[in-house]
């Protein structure tokens, strides 16, 4: 494996880095409490990936598994406990595990410890999953067509 064709063809680099600041606050807060923090979306990384933190409080929550057909999707943890469903067990992960799903890979996660974890989700190449965590609180009151429409548009298939 080699590295790609050059994206960047300057001679002296360019001042385009980008800071956020650890109190900035989170781009998005669910009705539970938990939130999502947009650190490099596939927008402001040329859809090369996206990375999120998401925290979660100490009720249980997280999705049932699924799978994707166009994105990996990664998990490091940052603290607590999260349990992530590998397509064939449930792993009780703690901080500084990581879990990576290839596309098509059968995965899910949910933090039942009682206590707040916290995680980084990190998806390649960057879709626009920001639109997704961003409906998921409005499908309760979609249709089931709708629903259907808004899970193929974010490429998630779930499992029976």
């Amino acid at each position: 494996m080699s590295y790609p064709s050059p994206k960047y063809r300057g001679e002296k680099g360019e001042l385009s880095a980008t800071y956020r600041p650890a109190g900035t606050p989170p781009e998005f807060t669910y009705s539970s409490g938990n939130t999502v923090h947009y650190l490099a979306t596939g927008q402001s990384t040329n859809g090369q990936f996206g990375l999120y933190r998401w925290v979660m409080g100490p009720k249980p929550s997280g999705p049932d598994p699924h799978f994707h057909r166009s994105i990996s999707e990664s998990f490091f943890i940052l603290s607590g406990s999260v349990r992530i469903y590998d397509g064939k067990r449930w792993i009780d992960t703690e901080p500084g595990d990581f879990v990576h799903v290839p596309e098509g890979g059968v995965h899910a996660f949910r933090n039942e410890s009682g206590a707040p974890a916290e995680m980084l989700l990190h998806f390649a190449p960057g879709a626009p999953r920001e639109a997704y965590f961003e409906g998921l609180p409005e499908l309760g009151s979609k249709t089931d067509e709708e629903r259907a429409a808004f899970m193929l548009e974010h490429d998630t298939f779930w499992l029976d």
